[in-house]
């Protein structure tokens, strides 16, 4: 079973099930192209030892040249990428993985994940990602918007098991069973929108607990995940915010603040898409 791990720092990181060592804290960089290598640079600079980027992002290139401006050494930053399944299957992730490479300048990527159980043929693809990942192209492979059928049914083919599932994760969106499957089975979680794509930092409730706190909505919903243990990922397309999103370490929220905020799940709502109730047909894991 995995323990909730929260980190103290900027830098503090995670062991997954497959002894790959991951830093807790990163950038998300979703919808980020024309000033990407810019931000990556910049985050890095700040601090960000993770970078969490994905083929339908369209810019992998861009998170290698961030990466390479920075002057860090490769095996000194995380990456994390997606493959985006597809009726291509292990064809399909091959490929993907290969410009993902190329894209990110490097030999191998960190954590490479399916990004969804779609496609029809997510156990081949994954199967052919496992024998990526000894050749060293992948140093740990996991999944992304997996639910619990998805979970189990990897399980019962008897294919090894992914170190982490990447899940839509803020106030309103708990999934409290993924979570806790996930952490009776040795998943390690990350949550993808901390900040609900930024519909919710008018929120009230939120609000009121940032007031009191002297913190920003923004902060105030990042440390929430922070503090539940989540690998968390907050986007931003603006230079300026990295410092602030990052500056959730030094303080915590109470936790009658913390209950607060985790009410608010009572009525579920998505910032995104939703593909974890999908089939198993659908994903290809029968």
């Amino acid at each position: 079973m995995t323990s909730r791990l929260i980190a103290s720092a900027i830098h503090s990181t995670v062991k997954l099930n497959d002894g790959v060592v991951m830093p807790l804290f990163g950038l998300g960089v979703y919808q980020v192209e024309n000033n990407c290598a810019d931000l990556v640079a910049a985050a890095i600079d700040t601090g960000y030892k993770l970078i969490d980027t994905a083929e339908f992002y369209h810019n992998e290139e861009g998170v290698g040249s961030g990466l390479k401006q920075s002057g860090k050494k490769r095996e000194d930053i995380f990456i994390v990428s997606k493959w985006f399944p597809s009726a291509e299957g292990a064809k399909g992730a091959l490929k993907a993985l290969d410009h993902c490479l190329k894209g990110l300048q490097s030999n191998y990527v960190d954590l490479y994940l399916l990004h969804a159980p779609q496609g029809g043929h997510c156990a081949e693809a994954y199967r052919a990602l496992l024998d990526a990942k000894k050749q060293g192209k992948i140093r740990s492979l996991g999944v992304s918007n997996f639910g619990v059928s998805h979970l189990e049914a990897l399980a019962k083919l008897g294919l090894d098991k992914p170190s982490v599932n990447q899940i839509e994760l803020h106030p309103w969106q708990q999934k409290n069973d993924i979570v806790k499957y996930c952490r009776e089975h040795d998943i390690t979680v990350m949550g993808y929108s901390p900040l609900a794509k930024g519909h919710k930092v008018q929120d009230k409730t939120v609000g009121e607990i940032a007031k009191k706190l002297s913190k920003t909505p923004a902060q105030v919903l990042i440390r929430w995940s922070v503090q539940h243990g989540f690998i968390t990922i907050p986007k931003t397309s603006q230079a300026s915010r990295l410092q602030s999103n990052a500056d959730v370490f030094d303080w915590s929220i109470p936790e009658e603040d913390m209950k607060t905020l985790n009410a608010l799940g009572e009525k579920p709502w998505s910032c995104t898409w939703d593909p974890t109730n999908n089939s198993l047909k659908e994903a290809g894991l029968q």
